[in-house]
């Protein structure tokens, strides 16, 4: 097994962590309620990694996530993930998932018909749920289907759930149905 590493670090929505090996990133996480947290979701997460000052390929992975959730129309492309241990399915559904700009979405369904079955709208959201790398592997802008009132925003499985979703969408300005949805939130939520 490869060594193991994670680091902290702040961002305009928290205290984020990542965690790599000689691959690429095997892990990234967004904010719990506070950075200890963070760091005992990390430590449990990823028992064999060890807090660690990151090398120059995740420095670099760091400063694009800080500056995408600054707002910034970063792409992350290029940051290395390691998914030797993704199952296939969820592989390509990331492949996918990984060429959707900041501030655009694409749908479940569109999503599977890229795949070539538009039945595989639920197995995608499901890919979506076990994605071990949040805003490098940007699931957020990944949708339920819209009806008549707007999108639908879908489930969301980092802290925060779906509100979290929402916060990172209005930050890229891709919130679906218009820039009032996540103001229609309590305050209280949106914090």
């Amino acid at each position: 097994m490869d060594e193991q590493a994670f680091t902290l670090f702040d961002t305009a929505i928290g205290t984020c962590g990542v965690a790599w090996n000689a691959r690429g990133l095997i892990g990234v996480q967004l904010p719990e309620a506070d950075a200890a947290a963070t760091r005992r979701r990390m430590a449990k997460r990823f028992p064999q990694a060890q807090e660690a000052s990151p090398p120059p390929s995740v420095q670099e992975a760091i400063k694009g996530i800080v500056a995408l959730l600054n707002g910034e129309k970063r792409d992350l492309r290029a940051v290395a993930i390691d998914d030797s241990e993704t199952p296939e399915f969820n592989a390509r559904v990331y492949k996918i998932v990984r060429q959707i700009p900041p501030g655009e979405t694409l749908t479940y369904g569109e999503v599977a018909e890229r795949l070539g079955d538009k039945t595989l709208a639920r197995a995608v959201g499901q890919a979506m749920g076990q994605n071990p790398c949040p805003v490098v592997m940007p699931c957020h802008r990944v949708m339920a289907a819209s009806d008549r009132s707007g999108a639908k925003t879908g489930g969301f499985s980092a802290p925060g759930g779906v509100v979290t979703k929402l916060k990172l969408l209005t930050i890229e300005g891709a919130q679906p149905g218009g820039p009032t949805l996540f103001d229609t939130l309590p305050l209280a939520v949106r914090r």
